[in-house]
């Protein structure tokens, strides 16, 4: 009976941990596609979120931004702030992302509690790289960003178009307040 609890225990704990690792997916949902030709050096810089879909992180915040650099390593440097105007204070975060597969195609993976890596993935852009929709690994998570605070209607219905189309449900989605 021993050896049997000897074998159980790390086996059970294997198999939780595999399950959780499992769930820090970093792929792109069924139906969506990265932006080719994708060109870091000008996604860098301060975006500002314009919309997203509800989670805990990011519960309760306006005025959020995202800001990405370059990293000596070669990876991404995120840092994430916002305003949480229910515990009236500012909230940031850092993180770190990287490229899945080549650095010309928009798939990355990003990381602020590392070894739990989420994908990032953007899916949608303008050709002057002011506007984005950044999709997760799943349909549970997804942004539009602008380099302003606000969004022209024609990338609205677009980015909204784009992401019905491979089954998100736009209804969902939050739109942040930006102070003018």
């Amino acid at each position: 009976m021993i050896n049997l609890k000897k074998i159980a225990i790390p086996v059970a704990v294997g198999i939780v941990g595999l399950a959780f690792l499992s769930s820090c997916a970093v792929g792109i949902p069924k139906g969506a596609t990265a932006v080719q030709n994708f060109d870091s050096q000008k996604y860098l810089g301060k975006w500002y979120e314009i919309a997203r879909f509800d989670f805990r992180f990011e519960r309760g915040l306006n005025n959020v931004t995202a800001t990405y650099s370059m990293k000596d390593n070669g990876n991404i440097k995120v840092d994430n702030k916002g305003y949480n105007f229910e515990k009236k204070k500012w909230s940031e975060s850092i993180g770190e992302a990287q490229f899945v597969d080549n650095y010309n195609v928009a798939r990355l993976k990003v990381s602020f509690f590392k070894p739990i890596w989420a994908g990032y993935n953007v899916i949608d852009m303008d050709e002057n790289y002011k506007y984005a929709l950044v999709a997760g690994n799943n349909l549970d998570y997804l942004w539009i960003l602008s380099r302003e605070k606000t969004i022209p209607q024609e990338y609205k219905e677009r980015f909204l178009e784009k992401a019905e189309s491979i089954g998100y449900d736009t209804s969902k989605l939050i739109w942040v307040e930006h102070d003018k």
